[in-house]
């Protein structure tokens, strides 16, 4: 199993920062794709952003020249920069890991308990 920890969500001004961290811990798996989900009231979860092991990253077009995402392979942790965050970012920020089962190869999605950003005046 793979346990994934967020921390950092909370409530913000318009235009104002925050930055989500996510650490994975656990035996036996090899992670490598790491990523940031989020899901709006009466939404569906949505991809905010995605890094591979090997630092190739994807943004959903909403997010593109807001926010940065970044991982450190040795602590298996990833970072979610947001900057200069709207109302419409508002959501429950969600991890997740996909990681490769080391005994038999198969890959698994593994999912964080989710932290809510509130961005409000």
């Amino acid at each position: 199993q793979v346990q994934l920890v967020e921390s950092g969500g909370g409530l913000v001004q318009p235009g104002g920062s925050l930055r989500l961290s996510c650490a994975a811990s656990g035996s036996g798996f090899s992670i490598n794709t790491m990523g940031w989900y989020r899901q709006a009231p009466g939404k569906q979860r949505e991809l905010v952003a995605s890094i591979a092991s090997g630092g190739i990253t994807n943004y959903a077009d909403s997010v593109k020249g807001r926010f940065t995402i970044s991982r450190d392979n040795a602590q298996n942790t990833v970072y979610l920069l947001m900057n200069t965050l709207e109302p419409e970012d508002t959501a429950v920020y969600y991890c997740n890991a996909v990681a490769r089962w080391i005994v038999r190869g198969d890959d698994y999605t593994f999912w964080g308990q989710g932290t809510q950003v509130t961005v409000s005046s």
